[in-house]
Formats: C-alpha cells, sequence, structure tokens
C-alpha cells in the first residue's frame, strides 16, 4: 500500500521542531484529512484547527510545502502529484503561533476593529425596518462578502513579512472597501481617511493575496480603489498620492516616465537626498541615467485619447 509523510512544524510553546508521520494514502481525500488521521491514529498532541469542513469557516489555513491554502478543501491527490509522497505542512505566516499550526487571531482582530470595518447605515434606514438593499447592489459588493477570514492573503503578504507594523493585512483593505461600496453605508470618506495612515500606500503589488485567496478576492483590487477614492476625496499630501499623480502626469505629457524627476514630486527634495546612496547605486549600474529627459513616444496622442476615455467612464 502506498504510504506519505507529512513533515509537520512544530511548536510546543518553547522550541520548534520538525516531526514526521508516515501512514497509508487514501485517493480522494484532503490535506485535513491527513492531518485528522495523524491526530486520531499517531500523535493526540498535535494541534491545528478546523471546524466547517465545507471551506466556510476558514479555520483550517495551512502552508503545505510554503503555499498557503485551505486543508479542508484541498484534494491531497493533487498536491501529491505535484510535490511527491512527502509534504511539509506548518502554520500560516505572519501570524504568532501559539502550538503547532494554530495561530493566535487577537492581533489581526483588534486591527480589523481599528478600520471600522462594520456597517455605518444611512439616515434613512432605522431598527425596525433594517439596512434593506437590492440585489443588484449587493452584487457589487459580493466578491468581499465572500471572505471568511481563513488568513491565507495575511500569509503569504511580501510586505507584512517585511514590516508588518506600518501596514494591515490585505482581507481588512477588502472589508473596509466593502463597506465604501455598500449603498446602505454613510461613512465612505472616513474609512478612506481611518486607513490612509495605516500602509493604504504601502503595497509592494506582489499579488500573492490575490492568488492565494481560496475565496476568489483580489485585496489588491481593493486597495487600488481606496487608493483611487482617496485621490478623489483629496487625499493628495503623501508620497503614494504623489507618486501616482506624478506618474499619471509622466504618461500624459510624453507617453514614458521621467524617472529622474519622478521622486522628486514623490517625496520632495530632502527625501530624494536621503535616498542618494541607492540613486548612486543605480547610476553606477546603469539603471538611472540623470541626463535622459524623455520625448513624446510613437502614438502619445492614441494614448491621451484613451487617457481621457478612462477619466469619462469613471464620471
Amino acid at each position: 500500500m502506498r504510504q506519505i509523510t507529512y513533515k509537520i512544524e512544530r511548536f510546543d510553546g518553547a522550541k520548534n521542531f520538525i516531526q514526521e508521520y508516515t501512514f497509508p494514502h487514501q485517493p480522494g481525500k484532503t490535506i485535513l484529512w491527513g492531518l485528522i488521521t495523524i491526530k486520531e491514529t499517531i500523535d493526540p498532541t498535535l494541534a491545528f484547527t478546523a471546524a466547517c469542513r465545507a471551506a466556510v469557516c476558514g479555520a483550517c489555513a495551512v502552508r503545505v510545502n510554503g503555499q498557503a491554502l485551505l486543508a479542508c478543501e484541498t484534494p491531497l491527490d493533487g498536491i501529491l502529484g505535484r510535490f511527491g509522497d512527502t509534504l511539509t505542512i506548518g502554520p500560516i505566516q505572519n501570524f504568532q503561533v501559539i502550538r503547532d499550526l494554530v495561530v493566535n487571531w487577537e492581533p489581526q482582530a483588534e486591527r480589523l476593529l481599528a478600520a471600522n470595518t462594520w456597517l455605518n447605515p444611512k439616515d434613512e434606514f432605522n431598527a425596525q425596518e433594517g439596512c434593506r438593499q437590492n440585489a443588484a447592489d449587493f452584487k457589487k459588493i459580493n466578491t468581499q462578502a465572500g471572505c471568511i477570514l481563513c488568513g491565507a492573503c495575511a500569509s503569504e503578504c511580501s510586505k507584512l513579512s517585511a514590516n508588518n507594523k506600518d501596514f494591515l493585512e490585505p482581507f481588512t483593505y477588502s472589508k473596509v472597501w466593502k463597506f465604501v461600496a455598500d449603498t446602505r453605508d454613510r461613512s465612505a470618506a472616513e474609512r478612506v481617511k481611518a486607513v490612509l495612515d495605516k500602509g493604504l500606500w504601502r503595497c509592494l503589488h506582489c499579488v500573492e493575496c490575490s492568488t492565494k485567496c481560496p475565496k476568489g478576492l483580489a485585496p489588491g483590487e481593493d486597495i487600488a480603489r481606496l487608493r483611487q477614492l482617496s485621490i478623489k476625496l483629496g487625499y493628495t499630501d503623501n508620497p503614494g498620492a504623489r507618486h501616482a499623480l506624478a506618474f499619471l502626469q509622466d504618461i500624459e505629457d510624453t507617453g514614458r516616465l521621467n524617472e529622474t524627476k519622478l521622486s522628486v514630486r514623490s517625496v520632495g527634495m530632502l527625501g530624494s537626498m536621503a535616498k542618494f546612496p541607492f540613486a548612486l547605486r543605480l547610476l553606477r549600474r546603469g539603471k538611472l541615467n540623470p541626463f535622459h529627459f524623455p520625448h513624446k513616444v510613437k502614438g502619445h496622442e492614441q494614448i491621451k485619447v484613451i487617457l481621457k476615455a478612462v477619466r469619462e467612464s469613471e464620471k
């Protein structure tokens, strides 16, 4: 009979260690089935979380061979076919590990709460009649409403891995956008302002949040929507907004970037001077030419037509 092995990253509260479990393979099972098999037949001390087994609660998110996924919905045969008969399973990243595959959600829940992720109904609604919404309006936020808070997006977020002090979990930005786009809500401007200083412009665009979401959300796109709205609301006195506007101006003027001026227009002269050592390395490697003043690209008029059409479509 075919044997498979789970190499599980364990933590007992004091030390980390890898423990291997080998057991008989059964076709048609899931990653979670293997964890349950280990706990029920080999080692009852193994700790992990799971509840619904139907990809609804989000509790069973783990990392398998370095990729975050839902253990309950991921076919074991497909993963074995990709990686072979030995799988390395660990807790999701960017969370504090309590024990084995169990992580602490309390800090993330507090950050979610600080972002005002609940409905602030318009005055036309009341407690007696509730906050009804037609199907067409709900469809606008249906995708974001599908978030199950599994943490897969946060686990693979490059920005959180680099520094989680100045950036929120991707699912938090999606939750904020959900309420901003909700036709029943009256606090769009306040919501945008609340996340403006919580990393809204610090996303690294690695797109891992979108590729790893088991429900098809795209938090990176929701971050982009919040950024765009922040500019429309006049929140432009920050490096991120200035960079985006300068980028757009370059494309409109010539069809290509003027990288020499882009930094100054984004972070100012003092900010640019602070980055001089980095700029010097770029110069030495031929990545930056301070004497390059781009001319208009071929087809520049068509670019302006496209930009005009985009602006008109957003009115």
